[in-house]
């Protein structure tokens, strides 16, 4: 088979909440009575984003990249994470084409804080806005996200070769 010079990529993550922490979602504070708990920032929307694109380009998960073990990794900003990850990305050669993001939550609303999620994708990632899709969604309170226990996300990336490959497989 012919590389056709894209190739797909899904992410998922998921992050309980606790008191007294800074709820992040795709690199924006959003004013909250409870964060997400985790090594890094759990930007769990990010989180998904990254392990989508490694996906798309054959890398590792960021589990491995970014182990919850190691000190360096403890309070970084989920942006930095993703800078790392378009570096390893284009390393490989390829170019992000787009990405799309569901947000999975009863709380707290999700719409009001999406063109700066686009954004600051968008910029770190170098596509456009338009590249990024980001939707909201609720589990209709059931479930441990319908229990409000925590917010997960879901992500699906594109990425492309400069130059598509030619030949066989």
């Amino acid at each position: 088979m012919s590389d056709p010079g894209f190739r797909v990529g899904v992410g998922f993550d998921f992050h309980p909440f606790e008191e007294d922490g800074r709820l992040v979602l795709g690199g924006v504070t959003i004013p909250f009575d409870r964060g997400l708990r985790g090594h890094s920032d759990a930007d769990a929307l990010l989180h998904a984003v990254m392990d989508a694109l490694l996906g798309a380009a054959g890398l590792s998960d960021i589990g491995s990249l970014f182990p919850d073990t190691d000190p360096r990794y403890e309070n970084i900003s989920s942006l930095i994470l993703l800078e790392k990850v378009f570096r390893l990305v284009r390393g490989k050669g390829y170019r992000v084409g787009n990405v799309d993001i569901v947000v999975l939550a009863e709380a707290p609303k999700i719409q009001p804080h999406v063109p700066a999620i686009r954004a600051n994708i968008a910029r770190t990632l170098h596509v456009s806005p338009e590249d990024v899709g980001v939707k909201a969604t609720t589990m209709e309170e059931r479930g441990v996200i319908g229990r409000r226990e925590g917010i997960a996300a879901q992500a699906v990336a594109l990425v492309y070769r400069d130059r598509p490959e030619t030949g066989t497989r």
